[in-house]
């Protein structure tokens, strides 16, 4: 039966005369699959051919070749498309000369990495869920490959629910007799070893050093969840000892807090780090403090909306068909504004909080985004995965799809 449907469904298309010249990929509330609808961009560069980001129209649509590929991958996807001919074409580009729009020439797919252990499964954390259900390639990469050069090969690089202060999310004392905690604790303790670092933590603090580097070279960093404070708090420490003894045998230095160093940082500054072993906190800079006694209740968070002709990095990043979403837990949700760089971007907020942000360093971006499944908000240790068949319009998986779209952007001149 599936092949006859395929059957028919080719027979349709080669009856159907391809008569535009470009489809239109709406972005708004009529798309039937927006997760998909990055896929099916994404599938257009990936053969060499180019595309289109409309900024600001109509939700941030794509313009694509009118091609019978196209039609009938985008149909296989169920992505909804218009087909368009030259004076649809013309009256779109003038609404867009006019508006707060701006059509973004996208060159190339970009190469795409996500860090995660070996024995990752694609539901531990929202990009690799949304980059399997968008059907977008992409590579699994490890401390190795990371600390030996291995980053050169690719455009973007994803980050999750990594503790790169080494201390294992400070999981150790709740769950230390669990199993899954206890391979964690091997495999990185011979990675370690095996890499000739002293102990995890300081095996952490070089890998966050080769993606610092990555980035000064031009690599594109988006980080969720824990990845982005630990990230930083790695950085600043340098040869600082931050680590509770458990993951590394010393105890915390008693000055750690003074003694960083913020001039490493990409994004924050001036934290004061939680040294306590059974607080599940890494710092101050996360506003909601989840698994804390202080924690805060969520709320709903905006996006910001930048002018898509002078801010076209954060425009992109940005694009939604919603403006106003509900907020999400992760092991860091939210970032307090007050431990911000300056020259770091709010793209979206909850109240006193930070919850994406975006900035340069040297050649290259990084984009963090608080918490971790937009579509699961209170997600525990061992939840089922999120089916985001479900959520196929999902905005808070847009702005994560948004940033594997960013890299293949036409280099410009750009105000951020």
């Amino acid at each position: 039966m599936r092949a006859l449907s395929t059957a028919l469904l080719l027979g349709v298309l080669a009856a159907t005369p391809v008569t535009g010249q470009n489809l239109l990929v709406p972005m708004d509330r009529q798309q039937t699959d927006h997760l998909k609808a990055y896929g099916l961009t994404y599938w257009v560069l990936e053969r060499g051919e180019q595309a289109e980001w409309l900024l600001n129209y109509r939700g941030g649509s794509f313009l694509l070749p009118d091609q019978e590929g196209v039609r009938r991958e985008a149909m296989l996807r169920g992505v909804r498309f218009d087909a368009l001919g030259a004076a649809d074409v013309a009256r779109i580009r003038g609404t867009v000369a006019e508006g707060n729009m701006e059509a973004v020439p996208l060159e190339k797919a970009p190469e795409i990495a996500v860090y995660t252990p070996p024995n990752s499964t694609p539901w531990d954390d929202a990009v690799t869920m949304a980059l399997e259900y968008a059907g977008i390639p992409y590579a699994q990469i490890w401390d190795e490959e990371v600390v030996t050069g291995g980053l050169s090969d690719y455009d973007w690089l994803h980050l999750h629910h990594e503790d790169f202060t080494g201390q294992y999310s400070k999981f150790f004392l709740t769950y230390s007799g669990a199993g899954w905690l206890q391979d964690e604790v091997a495999r990185n303790q011979e990675v370690a070893a095996r890499l000739g670092f002293s102990d995890v933590p300081a095996l952490k603090k070089g890998v966050a050093e080769a993606i610092r580097q990555y980035v000064v070279d031009g690599g594109f960093v988006f980080a969720m969840c824990s990845a982005p404070e630990t990230l930083e708090l790695a950085l600043a420490a340098g040869p600082v000892d931050i680590a509770a003894p458990y993951s590394d045998g010393t105890p915390v230095d008693p000055r750690a807090s003074q003694m960083l160093d913020w001039a490493r940082t990409l994004a924050f500054e001036n934290a004061e780090l939680q040294t306590s072993p059974s607080v599940n906190a890494f710092s101050d800079i996360d506003g909601h403090q989840v698994n804390t006694p202080w924690r805060k209740e969520l709320g709903v968070y905006t996006l910001f909306d930048f002018s898509a002709k002078f801010d076209p990095v954060p425009a992109m990043l940005t694009q939604n068909h919603e403006a106003v979403l509900p907020d999400f837990y992760g092991l860091t949700t939210s970032f307090h504004v007050d431990r911000l760089k300056p020259g770091t971007i709010v793209l979206a907020q909850e109240g006193e909080w930070a919850k994406y942000v975006h900035g340069n360093l040297g050649e290259g971006t990084f984009t963090y985004f608080g918490g971790h499944d937009p579509e699961d908000p209170e997600h525990q240790i061992g939840d089922p995965a999120t089916d985001l068949g479900l959520h196929p319009s999902s905005p808070g998986y847009r702005l994560i799809l948004n940033n594997v779209l960013f890299p293949a952007a036409k280099k410009q001149k750009l105000k951020t």
